[in-house]
C-alpha cells in the first residue's frame, strides 16, 4: 500500500502574512495621520491653548465674582461700595457729584429740554429704578 504525503497548502501563510502586513500598515497609518497621530498633534495643542485661555478668563471672572462677594461680607463692608449702593437706591447724591440723566427707553442722555411727564410715566421711571 503505497502511502502519499499531503503538502502543505502555500495559500494558508500567504494569507497569514498578508494579514499581518495588512495590520502592521493600518498601524503606520494610524500612527501618521489617524486622531492622535503625528500629523493631528498641532491642532490638538491648538485645542490646547485655545481651552487654557477659555479656562484663565472663566477663572478670572469666578475671582471677580468672589471679590465681590467678599466686599459684601457683614463683617468687612467696604464703605464706598454702601455708599454707592445706598444712594443708587435712594435715588440721593453729593453736591459734588455730576448727574448724568439717561433715558429709561433708550438708555441715551437726556438733553438740556425739560419734558414735562404725567403721572403715569413718572411712576413707571421710578418703579423701573426701585427694581434695579
Amino acid at each position: 500500500m503505497p502511502t502519499r504525503l499531503k503538502r502543505p497548502p502555500f495559500w494558508r501563510p500567504l494569507a497569514l502574512t498578508v494579514t499581518l502586513l495588512g495590520f502592521q500598515g493600518y498601524l503606520g497609518y494610524s500612527a501618521i495621520s489617524g486622531q492622535f497621530g503625528i500629523a493631528s498633534r498641532e491642532e490638538i495643542r491648538a485645542d490646547i491653548e485655545v481651552l487654557q485661555d477659555r479656562s484663565s478668563a472663566l477663572q478670572a471672572e469666578i475671582d471677580a465674582f468672589r471679590h465681590r462677594v467678599s466686599l459684601m461680607n457683614p463683617r468687612h463692608l467696604d464703605p464706598d461700595i454702601v455708599v454707592e449702593r445706598a444712594r443708587a437706591l435712594l435715588n440721593m447724591s453729593h453736591p459734588d457729584d455730576m448727574l448724568v440723566m439717561v433715558s429709561p427707553t433708550n438708555g441715551q442722555p437726556i438733553s438740556g429740554q425739560f419734558v414735562e411727564l404725567t403721572d403715569d410715566e413718572l411712576r413707571s421711571i421710578i418703579e423701573a429704578d426701585s427694581i434695579l
